[in-house]
């Protein structure tokens, strides 16, 4: 998918866009590349981390909410439409039925948005996109570092917190979630 003119795009022609092999997203009516253009695609670390937290998480949300990959969200950002594809996706039953069942983006600011600091990507820009996130609506945002080995949560609420090792990420708004980096680390096969 390649926007072909200057022209912006209406929400609509962004979702009409033919697919392809990069990702996009929705910012500022254009479609921008998820991923740095001298970056391919996402390494190892990336995807194995990806994979560690959507067994974990999953385990953890049974009977709660989704857990969705790259799942475009529907988000506002400076009053334009925004379409972010977070990593991973946490949205509860609460505020998006379980029945719901439809082949679209996601229609709600979910709870938790998770983004794996890819190469080519700096902490800076990640915490320029967690803020606009929790503008947005989303309650928690999660940002993992697979180099330092960290989990850094932001919550509109108080200043971000970051984790190491064996420190338990617990927050009252996913109850009875207790994950550590090692685990996660550990599962995705990065830790010795």
């Amino acid at each position: 998918m390649v926007q072909s003119s200057n022209k912006r795009l209406t929400l609509e022609e962004f979702f009409a866009l033919p697919g392809g092999d990069i990702t996009y997203e929705f910012v500022n009516g254009e479609a921008v590349p998820k991923y740095k253009e001298d970056e391919v695609s996402p390494k190892f670390f990336h995807g194995s981390t990806i994979g560690a937290l959507f067994i974990l998480l999953s385990a953890w949300a049974q009977e709660k909410g989704r857990v969705v990959i790259e799942w475009a969200i529907k988000l506002t950002r400076n009053q334009q439409d925004w379409i972010p594809i977070p990593d991973l996706t946490y949205v509860s039953y609460d505020r998006l039925a379980a029945n719901w069942l439809q082949d679209e983006a996601c229609p709600v600011a979910p709870e938790l948005v998770i983004e794996i600091i890819s190469p080519g990507q700096t902490f800076g820009e990640m915490i320029e996109k967690a803020t606009n996130y929790l503008k947005a609506g989303v309650s928690r945002v999660w940002v993992v570092d697979t180099k330092a080995r960290t989990i850094t949560v932001f919550a509109l609420s108080c200043f971000p917190i970051t984790y190491r090792d064996h420190e338990v990420v617990t927050d009252d708004l996913l109850p009875q979630l207790e994950i550590t980096p090692h685990a996660i680390f550990q599962r995705a096969g990065l830790n010795p």
